[in-house]
Formats: C-alpha cells, sequence, structure tokens
C-alpha cells in the first residue's frame, strides 16, 4: 500500500511539473504572439482580396487552403529555422528582425501611398486575367500563401525574439503554439468576414423578426466600412510596430539617438498629466513617434522596394511581385 502511495506521489509531482510547463509554455507563446500585432492584423486585412471574384461556395474552401499553407510555412519551415538561428546564430536575429521591421514599415507606407494617389498603382495581370476557374483559384492560393509566407516570418521571429531563454524544447513548442494560436486566429476571423455579407443577407430577407431582418441589412451596409477601418489599423500598426523594431534595434546595436529622442518625448508628454494617465501618454506617444519615424522610412523604402527589390526577385522567381 505505501509502493502505490509513493506511486501516486510521483504521478502527481510529474503531473504538476508537467502543468507547471503547459503554463509557462501558454504565457510565452501570448507574451511573444501580442508582439506579433502588426503583422497579425495586416495578415487578417490583406487575405480577403484573394477571395475577389470567386463564387460564395469556393470562399471557405479557398480561405481552408490558405490557411492550411500557412501552417505548413510556420511550423515545416519558419519554426526550424527560428530555432536555428536562435541556438546557433543568435547574432542574426536583431538584423533579421529590422529587415522585417523595415519591411513592414514599407507596406504601410506603400498603402498610405496608393492611398492617396491611386492611378499608380502596379498593374497585377494575374489580379485582371480571366480563364479556368479552377486555374485562378490556384493562383490565387498560391500568391496568398507566398504572402503570407512574409508576413509569417515577420510575426515568428517577433515571437522568437520576445522568448526568455529557456530549452529548445520550450522554445519549439511556444512557437508552435504561436503558430497555431495566430493562424486560427487570422483565419478564423477571415472566414467570418468574408461571409458575413452572406450572413447578412441572409438574416435581411429570411428573419423571422423585423430586429433579425433589420440586424441583418445593419450588417450587410456596414462591413465595407469595417473592411476601410480594418485596413486603416491594420496600416497604423505595421508602421507601429515596424517602427518600433527600427528603434529598438539601432539602440540594442549601440545607435541610441532616435531612441533616445523617443523615450525623452514620451517622459515629457508623460509628466503633463497626472500619474494614473502617465503611463499610458507615454505608452501613446512612443508608438505615435514610432508610427511617424516608420512612415518616414517607409516613404525612403517605396522606390527602392519597387524598382529594386521587387523586379530583382521577379527575376530570379520568374513571376510577379504580389502586391497589397
Amino acid at each position: 500500500m505505501s509502493g502505490l502511495l509513493a506511486l501516486l506521489d510521483d504521478v502527481a509531482a510529474i503531473a504538476k511539473v508537467a502543468a507547471t510547463s503547459v503554463d509557462d509554455i501558454a504565457a510565452q507563446a501570448f507574451k511573444a504572439g501580442s508582439k506579433a500585432a502588426g503583422a497579425v492584423i495586416d495578415d487578417a486585412a490583406v487575405t480577403p482580396k484573394y477571395l475577389t471574384g470567386f463564387d460564395a461556395s469556393r470562399e471557405l474552401p479557398i480561405v481552408g487552403k490558405i490557411a492550411l499553407g500557412s501552417i505548413r510555412n510556420k511550423l515545416i519551415i519558419l519554426l526550424p529555422a527560428g530555432l536555428l538561428l536562435a541556438n546557433f546564430a543568435p547574432w542574426l536575429i536583431p538584423p533579421l528582425l529590422m529587415l522585417g521591421g523595415g519591411y513592414l514599415c514599407f507596406e504601410g507606407a506603400e498603402k498610405i501611398w496608393h492611398a492617396l494617389f491611386p492611378g499608380e498603382h502596379t498593374f497585377d495581370a494575374a489580379e485582371h486575367s480571366v480563364g479556368d476557374p479552377a486555374h485562378l483559384e490556384t493562383q490565387k492560393v498560391q500568391g496568398a500563401i507566398k504572402t503570407d509566407f512574409i508576413l509569417s516570418a515577420e510575426i515568428m521571429t517577433i515571437a522568437l525574439s520576445a522568448l526568455p531563454a529557456s530549452t529548445v524544447w520550450m522554445e519549439a513548442a511556444s512557437l508552435a503554439l504561436v503558430a497555431l494560436g495566430i493562424t486560427v486566429a487570422v483565419y478564423g476571423s477571415v472566414a467570418l468576414i468574408v461571409k458575413a455579407d452572406d450572413v447578412g443577407l441572409r438574416m435581411a430577407t429570411a428573419g423571422r423578426l423585423s430586429i433579425t431582418r433589420a440586424a441583418g441589412r445593419g450588417l450587410v451596409k456596414g462591413m465595407p466600412g469595417f473592411m476601410k477601418l480594418l485596413t486603416i489599423v491594420g496600416t497604423a500598426a505595421m508602421l507601429w510596430v515596424g517602427g518600433n523594431i527600427i528603434v529598438h534595434g539601432l539602440h540594442e546595436m549601440g545607435w541610441d539617438p532616435i531612441y533616445d529622442f523617443v523615450h525623452h518625448n514620451a517622459v515629457a508628454l508623460g509628466e503633463m498629466v497626472g500619474p494614473a494617465w502617465r503611463g499610458t501618454v507615454e505608452w501613446t506617444a512612443t508608438a505615435a513617434q514610432d508610427g511617424v519615424l516608420g512612415f518616414a522610412l517607409g516613404l525612403v523604402l517605396i522606390p527602392i522596394g519597387t524598382r529594386l527589390i521587387g523586379p530583382a526577385i521577379a527575376a530570379v522567381t520568374g513571376g510577379d511581385k504580389e502586391a497589397h
């Protein structure tokens, strides 16, 4: 009997350790995933454009294909690559993170530039071609997965940089949880967004109660505005996160003037309000300055990306640059 009790004690101790590890993994994954907010919002804002022009019955299957490709990107390619970097070449992570931050700044600035000068959009033949629907669907899915790879690389790099020093298995489990959680969140949201019109139309035409029909009409009318708001929030988040990555990256590499400038301004504004609002004001001021700096850097990168890097990538891959 005493042997059985001892065994039960050992099992309970192991279970407690395992539960603690699971809690640690979940906490680390949540903290790391939250750092990638800009790229995540952009991912959710970008994907619906790949569903334009398809029959409603194909929307969810296409979202499913893109989500499956996103999981493959993160778990099969990016997660092992991230772990190799973290354990054998950690000095490469800050430059890669800054490269990703520069990409976010470029994307955010390009979206604003196109909004201000809509006539200067790059023509994308794939978006205007008419042919076999199955072939077009395959092209769209492949294009979405390529775009997702870039955003996923940024998400995983940000998440990896936010993880505390730990064992390789803890890092792998945390990154895997980030990958799965973000993919479900992004593409679950995309699925809800693209089907919201259909749900609203169904409610408006087949609802038994007047309030149901009114809610359906409101949903149909409100979705275009919601999509615009999502694009604005995603763009702002990209510029803020991208600028923040660049500023902190330069600071970590020993170049402090921009970091000190941003920090000094934020603290000065925080001292103008009471203690209860000081933290909020400092955070908002820091985010706003990071966003402005990110936009300025993005404007500089637009001609470099569109006239040099984009054509070079197209020449190597034999395809057109996927424009967001």
